[in-house]
Order: C-alpha cells, then structure tokens, then sequence
C-alpha cells in the first residue's frame, strides 16, 4: 500500500514504523503536522490509500479523516485516553501496559480499535520504555491493524468503556522533597523524562530535572546537595538519595528554550563543593554510573549509558580510558555497548551549543570520538562486538562499525548519516561503511539519511546479527552469545588474521589518511559561521520546529534494497 504517516515530529518510533513498513513492501511517505501548515493539504496531495499516526500531539482535522482511512497510534491500553498516558503509567508505577491502534473521529482516542498489544512495564524511565517495550508493542500493533485493514474484511471493535485523563502538568509532577521517598521521586523524574523534565527550585533557581536513579548508600537532609559524579548530581530524599544527570534552565520571557547539560555543567559556578565520587568500571554494588566493565569467562563487557545516545568530549575520553583498561584485560572477546536503549548518536549538540566557543568544542568533541574509534578500530588481540541494545545514529552508527561485529536487538532503528546537521561525517566512516555494505550502497545511505530497521541492515550486510528477544533479555542474549564466540576453535585463529589484515591496510592507505580527510572538511564547516550546521545544530537541541517538511521525507519511499552484493562477516574479517 501506499502509506502517509503524519506526525508532529520524526521521532524513533515514528521512524521505526517508516522502516518497517518499508521492509515489508509498502511505500511510506511521511508529513509533519505543524503550526502554519495545512495536513489537509498534504494528505490530499499524497492521496494515500492510508493515514497512520505514530506521533500526534494535535488533533487530526475532521476534512482529513472523514475521506482517508486513519489510525491513530495511542501509548495505552484500550480505553484509556489523553495526552499524557504513558507519563501517568510511569508515575503511577504501572506494571502492565499497551499500545492502541484507533481510527481517527470526532473526539481524541475514542475511535474504533483495529489492534491493541500489551506489554510489560518495568521500573525504568519513560523514553528508555518508549523506546523499548511501547515501540515493540507499537510496531505489532500498527503491522496487525495495517494487515487487518488490507484484508478489507476486517470490522474494528467499538470501545464500549474510556478512562480520560488530563495532561499531566507540573504541578501534580513537583517533588516535595521533605515527604516523598526515593521511590516516589525517582517515578516523577522518570515519568517526565526526556521531557518534559520535573520543575524544581535548586540552588535558588528554577531547573527541570531530567533523569533519575538511586543511590544505595548516601544520606543527607531532605533535598540536600551530596555528591557528584560523571557530571550528574546527588540529592538527598526522604529516606536515600537519587542521581540526576541532566538539567535545564526554565525558559525566562522573550528567551529562547533552553538546553539540557549535564548537570554540574548547567550549574557551573554556582554548584558549592561537593566531593567527586566515581565508580570503578569494575564495581558491582548498586549504584549508577554511566560506564562499567565486568567479566565472565574469557568474555569482557564494557557498558555504557549517556542520555540521549550523546557523547561529550568528556564521555568520549573517560569510554577511552575504560576501553583501554578493558583491553589491558586476558580477554579473547570484548563487548561494547548498554544495557538497553540507545548505543550511541555521536557527538553531544547540546553541549556543544552551550559552549563559548560552539566551533572549537565542536572540534574537541569530534576528535575524541575519532580516538575512541581509532582505539576499537586498532585492537588487534581480540574481538570486539558492538552489542546495539537500542538505537545508533550518525557517529554512534560509525562507532559500532568499527567493531569485529555488529549485533542489534531487533527494535534497533539505524540512521548512519550525517547529512541532515549539515555535516560530512568523520569516525571513520569513508572506510568502514563501505567495506562492509561496497561504495554504492554507501553512497547512498548517507545520501538518502532514511532511517532504517535492524532487519535492514542485516540485509545490506551493516549489522552480523539480529537478536531477537525482549529490550530487558538483551543483556543476558548478547552475553550468551559472546561466551559462544569466545569458545569457537576459529576466534584465535581471526584474531591472528585481524592483525594481519589491519598491517596489510596500513601497508596501502594508513587509517590516518581516512580521518585527516574527513576531518579536514570537518573543520571547514566547524569554522564557518554561515555553514548550515551551526543553525541545525541550534534548532535540533532547542527542539525548534521546521518551517515544512523536509523533502527527502515527504517523498514517498518503497523498500531499500542493496545496490551491490553484500559481503559475509567472514569476508571482511578472517
């Protein structure tokens, strides 16, 4: 079928429903809804044989789904409604949720069900659950309803009972920091981020809260300042303490809105002295830190888990380090990636635009992530996977690649691009894009900057594997899998023939020569003020709206497919 999506943003799930149902043969074009203009108009335009969406903060206007067919995608179960439902599940720590597939009428998600899908909800935070269970619950539902409405048999069943809910607003977020515990806390701050933040009063000024996890170990008074640690904070609740990463100043009159930092960044200078308490990678006891190392067998995992997928010049250098500590390690297998949720999107925007000077942090920062990906690209004494629990883009797409291999959970969504910041790329990417999917398709990728599915990039030959399970038994699958590679009688024997394919390409066109190019068109847009970067980098982290849809999107796309043969894992590395 010929399918609009129309959303009030191009957001992961609204990309992953683009590149699934592209996978599956139909031809996806999408429209934003925005201010000035007309979703009438484009829906008549694209005359699609049907309307679908995945994100919509407004209301869908009566002329649109009185002649198309439109199914709104709402995050909860059947019957319930309003803005804010998947914000009030978290907050009221629900523990089962789901995902509606309704048609579009009159009155906001009272419509007609043609799928529902339930799904877990475990004790983490509201992006990370949309990101994970809600968009797997999504995805199924939105494939159920599209096949049940292809079949043209299909009669949807009325929603005889509704629960409506109001928006959740601040107010019923605030954190009474004398009363509420470190469980309530942590379900406020969860159930508003990434946005939009909790509103609080710290240090005499008016912050949104991004982010949230205990400590098992630290006290203090109620509210109280304790600690810090890899650029978050720690303050004391009721009865324990929670770690906060991120802040936003709240927005003054006439300002434009402002940026999340991490935290102690965003206080700067008005932060009092509070000691410095990092976490060993090594440790195990209960607490958060945003990278850690374990072993098992002859198996190392180096996890991590920046908010956001972004990496400052800070966290590049200090995953560096741990990675270079990890290879110090008599491991025969190392794994690189998170938990859960997102692996990595690059370079740090909001930091970056915070900076005093945005050209020379933008130079920092891309350079220490061409170190670290220098230092995976030229570990030659053992195997390295990129384990992608969540989604990858730009740099942290290009990161991955420097891997032995790629593994991905199946709701991975893939944009290994960098056209649409206005930027060239660098992390190496001129080499280890086309060595695995050939020039052409290459080529195209970075042109088109479509995002794309874990099953399509396994078919291009981007990722080694697919694992299908669950966001929360990705850990224990990757885990699994390793100790499996670690056992194979032919791990040593690649191992061996790494080194000697990395000395072969040194011997004809050095790593070097890659990463000077790249960055050498990188520090011309840096330090062009009128360079188009600089105003998309703005617009992105201050969640600005676009004047139109953008073009590569409005235009209807079918299913990708590989310009060139896709070479096996064994064909780039022995």
């Amino acid at each position: 079928m010929h399918i609009l999506l129309v959303a009030s943003a191009f957001n992961s799930l609204t990309q992953r429903v683009h590149a699934e149902l592209r996978d599956r043969g139909h031809t996806v074009a999408v429209e934003l809804a925005l201010p000035d203009g007309s979703l009438s108009e484009a829906v008549r335009r694209h005359a699609p044989q049907l309307v679908l969406a995945p994100l919509l903060k407004t209301v869908v206007p009566r002329e649109v789904w009185a002649a198309y067919p439109c199914f709104i995608v709402h995050p909860g179960p059947v019957g319930d409604r309003g803005p804010s439902s998947l914000d009030w599940a978290v907050q009221e720590g629900a523990e089962r949720w789901g995902v509606t597939v309704l048609q579009a009428e009159e009155e906001m998600d009272a419509g007609d069900v043609w799928a529902s899908v339930a799904c877990p909800l475990p004790p983490l935070s509201k992006s990370d659950l949309y990101r994970g269970e809600i968009a797997d619950a999504a995805l199924a539902a939105v494939l159920l309803a599209v096949e049940r409405f292809a079949s043209g048999t299909h009669t949807p069943v009325r929603q005889e009972t509704s629960r409506p809910r109001p928006y959740l607003d601040q107010s019923v977020r605030r954190i009474d920091w004398d009363t509420d515990t470190t469980d309530t806390v942590l379900r406020k701050l969860r159930a508003a981020d990434s946005q939009p933040g909790v509103l609080d009063v710290l240090l005499g000024e008016e912050w949104y809260l991004h982010g949230g996890h205990p400590d098992n170990g630290l006290r203090g008074a109620p509210g109280e300042l304790l600690a810090t640690r890899a650029g978050a904070i720690c303050r004391a609740t009721r009865d324990g303490a929670v770690w906060i990463p991120e802040l936003r100043r709240r927005r003054r009159p006439g300002q434009p809105r402002s940026v999340k930092l991490p935290a102690v960044q965003a206080l700067g200078d008005r932060l009092p002295a509070l000691p410095e308490l990092p976490v060993p990678p090594g440790a195990r006891w209960p607490t958060w830190t945003d990278i850690r190392y374990r072993e098992e067998g002859g198996v190392g995992f180096l996890s991590f888990s920046f908010p956001g997928g972004a990496m400052s010049t800070t966290q590049c250098r200090r995953l560096l380090d741990a990675y270079r500590q990890a290879c110090a390690r008599p491991t025969s297998v190392l794994v690189l990636g998170g938990q859960r949720d997102f692996f990595s999107n690059g370079i740090h925007l909001g930091v970056i635009e915070a900076a005093e000077d945005p050209a020379a942090e933008s130079w920092a920062n891309i350079n220490a992530i061409d170190d670290l990906v220098e230092a995976v690209l030229t570990t030659t004494d053992r195997l390295v996977v990129a384990a992608l629990a969540g989604n990858a883009a730009a740099g942290g797409a290009m990161l991955a690649l420097a891997a032995d291999e790629v593994w991905c959970r199946s709701g991975c969504v893939l944009n290994p691009h960098y056209r649409l910041m206005g930027l060239t790329g660098s992390e190496y990417w001129t080499y280890t894009l086309p060595r695995r999917v050939g020039a052409a398709a290459a080529d195209r990728i970075v042109r088109e900057a479509l995002p794309m599915s874990a099953a399509g990039a396994l078919g291009l030959g981007l990722v080694d594997r697919v694992v299908e399970c669950a966001p929360q038994d990705f850990a224990a699958e990757a885990g699994r899998l390793a100790a499996r590679l670690a056992s194979l009688p032919g791990t040593r024997a690649r191992i061996a023939a790494k080194k000697e394919a990395l000395e072969r390409q040194e011997s004809t066109e050095p790593l070097s020569d890659f990463r000077e190019r790249e960055l050498a068109a990188m520090h011309r847009v840096f330090h062009d003020p009128d360079a188009p970067y600089h105003a998309l980098r703005r617009a992105f982290v201050r969640k600005e709206k676009p004047s139109c849809t953008p073009p590569h999107l409005a235009q209807a796309t079918g299913p990708r497919t590989t310009a060139e043969p896709v070479r096996s894992a064994d064909e780039r590395t022995p």
